[in-house]
This record gives C-alpha cells, sequence and structure tokens, in this order.
C-alpha cells in the first residue's frame, strides 16, 4: 500500500482508538448497525439488513432550534433532505422540502410527509415527541406507498412508552426575536426628489414644487407634508415566544404509556396593539399539543397500539386581513401623516385605497383563526403462531379531523384627507380637508373555512422465520384511504395492495422484494390502477472472512435497487375531466317579445379529450454505501438515477393553430434525474471531552428529455434539455448612454426606451430585441442543485456547544420586490439601496437602471441585471449549554437529569444579496432568535 495511505489511515486509527473513558469499537459498530429504520412493513429493519436508501435523524438533534414544529427542527438535517425557509409573519414559518431535487414537470415534487406512517400535515408535530425522521429516498424506501411515495417520503415517529420505568420531563424556553433584514425605505425629501426625478425622465413634470421639497425637507408642516418611517411605526423591533413542554413515560409489563402537553405562544411585531380596550391587534400564534401514546399486551398473543393526538391552534392578526409588510413597502413616507392635528387617522387622495399602515394595526380591530384537529389511531396485533410459528395478523385504522374557523372582527375607522394646493408666489398653501370612513362596530362574521376528514384502514399478514443460516420476513397488506376535505371534486379514495419480502443470507445477503398495485379514484376509468415493483439487496462486506483482519474496518456495506413507482397526478390546474370531451356554448341571455328567454347559440368543441391516458411513473435506480470505520467516523454514500416519464404535459406545441380547438393533454414528458450524497459524521471522546463533527453534501441535476415543446425558430429558445425550473431572461449589457447610443443599438420592441434604460444583447442577430432573444440565464429560484449542512460539537464536564452550518449552491434569485428593486411604480415607495444605486447621467455604472414612475416594460423584463446568485451559508443553531452533575441531582432524589442552555437560531447568513435573506427576498423578512431554556427530568 502506498505510504501516504498508510499514513492517514494510521492518524484515523489513532485519533480513533478507544480510551479507558470509551465504549470499545465493538459496542460503537453494535450502535450503529442496530439504528432501526421504518420503511411501511410492520418490521423495523436494522441498519445492517436495509437494502434501501435511508436518512436517519435521531431525536438528539431534532430539537436544537426551539422551534414550533418538527419541520423547522430538521432543517439543514437529514442527508438527501433539501429543506428552505421562506419568510412569513411568525418567528418560525413551514419549510418547504424537496428530496433529491426537482424531478417532474407539473410542479408536483414535495415529499410524502407521515406520522407513524400515516399521512399527516407536520405542522401539527412538536419536536419535543418526536423519537426519530426518516427520511426515504431511492424506490425500495417508497415502494409500500403506492400512488404517494414517488417523489420520496418522510416518516416522523413518535415517543413511545418504555418497559418498567417512569419518567416526568419539563422543558421551558423563552425566545426573543428580531427581524434579520428590516427594509429601509428613504425620507420624506428624498423620496419628493426621487419622484420629481422619475417623472421628469419618463417625460412628465415633476410631482413636488421647490416650496413642498422644502416643506418636506424641514418638517414644519407635518400634517400637509409629513416624513413618516413606517416601518418603525407599524413594527417593534423584537417580539417573544413561549415554549412548555411536559412530557410523562413509563410503563409496565402490560401497559406503557406517553404523555405530552406542549403549549407555544408567540406575539409578534405589532408595535402598538393595545390601542383599544378589551382586545388587542397583535399578530399573535398560539398552540397547544396533547399527545397520548399506549402500547398494551391485551393477552400474550394480542397487542394494542393506540395514537392519539389533539391540537388547537390559534392565530390573530390586525383587521381586515391586510398585509402589513405589504403596506409599508406600498406608502412612502411622504404620503400622509399617521395622524391628522385633530387627531383623526390620516389618508391620502393620491395613495387612494392605499391604508394607513400604522391605522390598520392599531384601528381596524382583529382576524381570528382557529384550527382544531383530532388525530387517532390504532392497531390490533395478533400473534398465530398456534397456526404456524411466525405467522401475524395485523390491522390498524386511523381517524383524523382537522376543522378551522375564522372569526372576523374586523371594523372601519375614520379618516382625513389634507390636500395642500400652493398660489403663484404664496408663501402658505390652500388645504382642503375631506373626512371619509367612519366608525363602525366591530365585525360579528364567522365560518367555518375549511373541514378535511382522512380515514386509513389496512389489514394484513406478516411471516418471520429463521431456519439456519437463512432468515426471511414476508408481508401481504391491504390499505385503504379515503381522503375527504370541503369543496367540490375534491373527494379522494386511494387502495394498495403490496407483497413484501426481506430475505437474508448468514446475516450479510440481504434481498428485498416490493410488488405493489395501487389504484387511485383521481384517475380515468380504466386506468385507475398501476403496478409498482421494486427489488434491492445488500451485502455486508464487513462480514466476510477476508475482512477479519481489517481491524479499522468496523462496518461496512454495499447496497442497490431499482424499481418502478407511479403516482396519481392529474394533468394541468388538477383537471379531473382530462379523459372526458369539452364542450362549450356561445350566446347568452336575450330579450324577446315582453320577457327574457335563454338562447345558447351553438355548441362547440373546447378541449379535446385525451386518448389512452397512462400513469407518470418513475424508474428509480440506486446504488449505495455504509460504512463505519476506525469505530468513530460513519461514511453514508449514495448515487442515484431517475427516469421520469409519462408525465402530463399540454400538447400546444404539438398541433398548429389551424388545429381550432384547445389540444388535449397527454402522457409525453420525460426528466432525467440524476444525483450523489455523501453523508460523514465522526465522533470521538478524549479523555473527559467528547467532540463531534460532521455534514452531508447532496448535488441533484435533471433534464427534461420531452415535454412536447412547440418548434422554436431559434436554439436559444429550446427548453427541452435544459433543467426543470431553469431561469430564462435577456442578457443586460449595461444601460444606454444617451439618444446617440439607443439609435445605434438594435430596436427594443418592449417600450420606448431613454438614456438610462437596459439594453440587451441581440441574441439571435435579427436587430431586434424581444422575447426571441431570451436565454438560459442562472439557476432555478425554486430548488438548489447543491445542499450541504455541518455541524460541530463538543462537552467537557457537562458544559458544551453545538453548531449547524447550512448552505446551498447552484441557486438563483430574481430581485423583483416592489419598492426594495423596482420603485415608485404605480406610487409605491421606494428603497434607500434603489435610490443609491439608481442610473443617473452622473452615475452610468450604477446597479439598477433610472427611476420611473410609471410601468417600464423594458426595464422589468426578467433579465440578468435583475440576476442574483441565492447561494448561502447560514448558521442555522448554535446552542451552549450546561448538564448539571450527578452527583448535584442525586442529593435532591427526585431529579435525574438537568439542562441549561442558550439558542442562537438563523444568527448569521453569508449570502451574495444585499439588502434581503437569500431565502427570503420579498416583502415579508426573516427573523432570528435567541432562546433561554431549562430541561429538568424527574
Amino acid at each position: 500500500m502506498n505510504k501516504k495511505y498508510i499514513i492517514v489511515l494510521s492518524l484515523f486509527a489513532g485519533l480513533c482508538l478507544p480510551t479507558t473513558a470509551q465504549e470499545s469499537n465493538e459496542e460503537q459498530t453494535d450502535k450503529f448497525v442496530g439504528q432501526t429504520i421504518d420503511v411501511g412493513a410492520e418490521r423495523l429493519l436494522t441498519r445492517e439488513e436495509a437494502t434501501g436508501s435511508v436518512s436517519v435523524i435521531s431525536s438528539e438533534t431534532t430539537d436544537r432550534r426551539s422551534a414550533k414544529n418538527i419541520g423547522n427542527s430538521i432543517i439543514g438535517q437529514g442527508n438527501g433532505l433539501i429543506s428552505l425557509q421562506s419568510g412569513g409573519r411568525y418567528a418560525d414559518v413551514n419549510p418547504t422540502f424537496y428530496i433529491r431535487g426537482l424531478q417532474t414537470l407539473n410542479g408536483k415534487n414535495s415529499p410524502l410527509v407521515m406520522i407513524d406512517g400515516i399521512q399527516r400535515d407536520i405542522v401539527s408535530i412538536t419536536p419535543e415527541e418526536v423519537e426519530n425522521v426518516i427520511v426515504l429516498k431511492d424506490a425500495a424506501a417508497v415502494a409500500l406507498y403506492g400512488y404517494k411515495g414517488i417523489n420520496g417520503a418522510i416518516n416522523i415517529v413518535t415517543k413511545r412508552g418504555k418497559y418498567n420505568t417512569r419518567s416526568v420531563k419539563v422543558t421551558y424556553d423563552h425566545l426573543f426575536t428580531s427581524l434579520a433584514n428590516k427594509p429601509k425605505f428613504v425620507d420624506a425629501y428624498t423620496y419628493g426628489l426621487a419622484v420629481n426625478e422619475a417623472r421628469i425622465n419618463d417625460g412628465l413634470t415633476g410631482r413636488y414644487s421647490n416650496q413642498e421639497l422644502n416643506a418636506l425637507r424641514n418638517g414644519t408642516m407635518p400634517y400637509l407634508y409629513p416624513n413618516v418611517n413606517w416601518v418603525d411605526e407599524t413594527f417593534r423591533d423584537n417580539a417573544m415566544t413561549n415554549k412548555y413542554n411536559i412530557e410523562f413515560r413509563g410503563g409496565g409489563e402490560k401497559f406503557r404509556y406517553y404523555t405530552m402537553l406542549d403549549l407555544i405562544s408567540n406575539k409578534g411585531f405589532v408595535k402598538e396593539p393595545g390601542a383599544n380596550e378589551g382586545y388587542s391587534t397583535q399578530d399573535k400564534y398560539v398552540k397547544g399539543n396533547l399527545r397520548m401514546n399506549m402500547d398494551i399486551n391485551l393477552t400474550k398473543t394480542t397487542d394494542l397500539q393506540v395514537n392519539l393526538l389533539g391540537v388547537l391552534q390559534e392565530t390573530s392578526r390586525p383587521g381586515a386581513q391586510t398585509d402589513l409588510w405589504d403596506l409599508v413597502y406600498t406608502v412612502p413616507s411622504a404620503a400622509f401623516p399617521i395622524r391628522d392635528e385633530n387627531g383623526v387617522w390620516g389618508g391620502s387622495d393620491t395613495w387612494a385605497g392605499t391604508k394607513n399602515p400604522v391605522a390598520q394595526s392599531a384601528g381596524a380591530a382583529y382576524y381570528k383563526n382557529h384550527t382544531r384537529s383530532l388525530f387517532a389511531d390504532m392497531k390490533l396485533t395478533q400473534d398465530l403462531s398456534g397456526l404456524t410459528k411466525g405467522l401475524n395478523a395485523f390491522v390498524r385504522i386511523s381517524y383524523d379531523n382537522i376543522a378551522n374557523i375564522y372569526e372576523d372582527h374586523s371594523k372601519e375607522y375614520v379618516y382625513s384627507v389634507n390636500a395642500p394646493t400652493w398660489a403663484d408666489g404664496a408663501s402658505e398653501p390652500t388645504v382642503k380637508s375631506e373626512i371619509y370612513g367612519k366608525d363602525s362596530e366591530m365585525g360579528t362574521d364567522a365560518k367555518t373555512n375549511e373541514f378535511d376528514r382522512l380515514l386509513h384502514f389496512d389489514v394484513g399478514f406478516n411471516y418471520q422465520r429463521t431456519f439456519g443460516d437463512h432468515s426471511i420476513y414476508s408481508q401481504l397488506k391491504w390499505d385503504y384511504e379515503n381522503n375527504d376535505p370541503n369543496g367540490i371534486n375534491n373527494t379522494v379514495n386511494r387502495q394498495n395492495i403490496t407483497w413484501w419480502s426481506h430475505y437474508g443470507y448468514m446475516n450479510r445477503y440481504f434481498v428485498d422484494l416490493a410488488l405493489v398495485e395501487s389504484g387511485s379514484s383521481r384517475l380515468a376509468p380504466g386506468t385507475k390502477w398501476a403496478f409498482s415493483p421494486t427489488l434491492s439487496a445488500a451485502w455486508v462486506i464487513s462480514k466476510e472472512k477476508f475482512m477479519e483482519n481489517v481491524k479499522w474496518v468496523n462496518f461496512l456495506k454495499l447496497r442497490a435497487s431499482a424499481g418502478i413507482i407511479n403516482v396519481d397526478n392529474l394533468p394541468g390546474d388538477e383537471v379531473w375531466s382530462y379523459y372526458a370531451q369539452q364542450y362549450g356554448t356561445s350566446g347568452g341571455v336575450y330579450p324577446f317579445d315582453s320577457g327574457w328567454n335563454s338562447s345558447f347559440g351553438r355548441s362547440y368543441l373546447e378541449r379535446v379529450a385525451t386518448t389512452n391516458p397512462s400513469h407518470e411513473k418513475a424508474y428509480k435506480y440506486n446504488v449505495g454505501m455504509d460504512a463505519k470505520l476506525f469505530g468513530c467516523l460513519d461514511v453514508t454514500l449514495d448515487l442515484w438515477k431517475e427516469h421520469r416519464t409519462n408525465i402530463w404535459v399540454t400538447s400546444e406545441g404539438k398541433y398548429s393553430e389551424i388545429f381550432g380547438m384547445e389540444p388535449p393533454y397527454e402522457n409525453a414528458g420525460i426528466v432525467d434525474s440524476r444525483g450523489i450524497e455523501v453523508g460523514l459524521d465522526y465522533s470521538k471522546k478524549l479523555g473527559q471531552v467528547e467532540f463531534n463533527v460532521g455534514g452531508n453534501f447532496s448535488l441533484n441535476k435533471n433534464k427534461i428529455k420531452e415535454m412536447l415543446e412547440e418548434p422554436r425558430q431559434y436554439a436559444n429558445l429550446v427548453q427541452t434539455g435544459n433543467p426543470y425550473g431553469q431561469l430564462y431572461g435577456l442578457e443586460a449589457i449595461g444601460f444606454f448612454k444617451d439618444e446617440a447610443d439607443i439609435a445605434a443599438s438594435p430596436t427594443q420592441n418592449f417600450s420606448t426606451v431613454k438614456p438610462g434604460d437596459i439594453k440587451y444583447r441581440d441574441v439571435n442577430g435579427d436587430n431586434i430585441i424581444d422575447a426571441n432573444d431570451e436565454v438560459a440565464i442562472g439557476y432555478s429560484t425554486t430548488c438548489p442543485e447543491i445542499y450541504y449542512s455541518l455541524h460541530l460539537g463538543a462537552e467537557w464536564k457537562g458544559f458544551g456547544f453545538y453548531a449547524m452550518f447550512q448552505g446551498t449552491g447552484n441557486y438563483s434569485a430574481v430581485l423583483d420586490t416592489k419598492s426594495m428593486y423596482w420603485p415608485l411604480i404605480n406610487n409605491t415607495n421606494i428603497s434607500q439601496y434603489a435610490y443609491d444605486n439608481r442610473w443617473t447621467p452622473q452615475n452610468q455604472n450604477a446597479k439598477f437602471p433610472r427611476l420611473s414612475s410609471q410601468s417600464n416594460a423594458n426595464n422589468y423584463q426578467t433579465s440578468t441585471l435583475w440576476l442574483a446568485d441565492r447561494s448561502f451559508l447560514k448558521l442555522r443553531n448554535l446552542e451552549v449549554y450546561y448538564k448539571l452533575p450527578t452527583s448535584w441531582l442525586k442529593k435532591t432524589r427526585i431529579v435525574n437529569a438537568a439542562k441549561l442552555y442558550v439558542r442562537g437560531i438563523d444568527l448569521l447568513s453569508f449570502d451574495h444579496i444585499d439588502e434581503n435573506d437569500p431565502e427570503a427576498y420579498g416583502i415579508n423578512p426573516m427573523t432570528k432568535s435567541v432562546a433561554l431554556g431549562l430541561s429538568v427530568t424527574f
């Protein structure tokens, strides 16, 4: 062996050798391969046995963010799982999940989310009640989920009781939350200058005279020419969240229980919520969870498992459901005062229809939304060894009921409009004042917004035996699901008939076979059922005799899988009747004689029915490796490929317009995807210091192979062959310097151009700039191709820290946020950033084009000028903690463990986007938090 490799291996061996206080390599390896994985087969596979591509997020890391639900807790965790945040109203906004990126043309790329194997919303689950989160990625891992598993799955496994133990755990977190990207808008005087400049650029006269500009600058007439910082006047700098949690866990020989009560209360950023007696207009969020999981041995051969979860959730916001952030991005500082000199709320004719942000936050009362949810499931297992050894039967039923109710207590308020006019040579304006609106009573409207019901039922048999070196587990199951959300044509019935078998030889060779027949009411008659076979295998190399002397390899396994997974996606925008011929009618209601008669005119063909419809399906392939090296280094590697075919697409590009009617949808789309995933985790204990470092990396790429694209006149317009989600736009090559520059350049057909407008490259060479000059620019704005994370931690005598960084690459943004990057249009605001970086004759090397007060079609095309690199690296979690010594706690005789901690959440971001967060560059800013917490176990 090469000397340099020997040196590297020796170094790892030295770092990982056990100390007297450390577990042996064998003990660590047992923990590694003994980790169990639930793939929906009624049997937990160990990591040694598993043949599929699976990532497990343990409970040790699921609660590091003091988050309101488990979805926010697992951001950056789980190899192959892409989790992205966005801006929103509360301290935590539910993230968007993808597994292995974008893989289909229809926009439905989200994974299946399950709670204890049943499809449920992730927002209902708190981090404290979770045992682990299992990310299921390849065909072998999702085979048993029928039509729902094509994009991968996330299975959240909740905690259960334990034999002959009992414990009570109490946790409290207090979070201080602040805005991470508070927008900065110009003051009133600068706004006046900007508007005048924009109007003059557009060939119009300025809005503000010199006298008015002086009034805006000097603040001498605050009720006529105000200077209001709407961000600071509407929002405060900090918000607070309290989390209370208590867990009861234990049981005896015949009964085990886990019970949890959780309460979270978040108060938002509204500055003056208590201006009215008897109620608050604060942006609030309150949620309570009550969970009870029970395991009961009814007899020696009969087991019952019951899971119950009740969730009460309430949100409250200022009245009329107005988005306050949208208002502050719209209303400039010079628009109107908060109140006039008589204390009446301010308003304006110029900004007619645009509400006063402070008035809306304090004077429009409030709007409430209530969600009441009950999740219940029960499973009965019967040992049938009396009939034949190893045989069991099971039946499970679940019922979920979710109701959403709103209360609209909004009210109207009086506001005044003061319109000043200046006579020639006058030193003071003449003011015309008007009062609008009324002080109404609070509203009393209430209504059920949503009422969803989900019934799941499954029944089956499983057989498990070991015969010498041979072990077998086989399961036959039928499951049925009825999803009944409110609305029309929304009820869905699905069924699966599954046979899954797992075979092992000498505990080192494993083969899994899954045969699944799935049916769905969503699909056309004759196509409701589809067959999905999957085959996977694994080889535990480390158990071979030739590996006995390779001491630095504790565990090494190769695995591979291949399978076909179908999905019951519908074409277009959830078109249920794609298989039926569509007709339209002309005419209407016309007068006839002395009355009114209906006249429908002629009937005509509208959308043509799809003939020979099929199913969208994925051919999934995966090869992977799992290893434990030197007793301290876990390694996971996956290479995967997917061929997604029969994707629903419109056939408009296939037919000429002389076809004369709307073409049918066809199962013609094809997307190929591929990727690589790498996971490393290194743990070591030296004396009294334990430390851990690791990370995950994934690269996911896709390519459109077929989309029935219309024939393109120019090669630059062809999208087939590019990635799905690829951004398209014009190539900006600068700004027009003057009229001579405009005259010497190709004609730009979007709108009349002037100096300071964006100049684009003539890609197709026809001397005209139009939509035919668009090219592929940047990457997807939806999902990054590269996703990675890094975690590190250490502990010494109870003192410890944990940090997790998460980043993205090959990820783009289009900076089109109104007022921030696209200012003044339709009387909107302008940010200081946009004003400082605008084009002027004196600043021709600017970032942004000239100011315009009108919709400027030329400048606001999607182009490379507005393209930004959305890649980032964030410090997601930082925890510093202290675990009280066991010797201290023993003296109390009741406390078994106690932990004090301080956590930072989303404190730092290293990115390429100025003034905004790369995950949320719209109007809703991101937040960052510091949490103080205490956890005590009795």
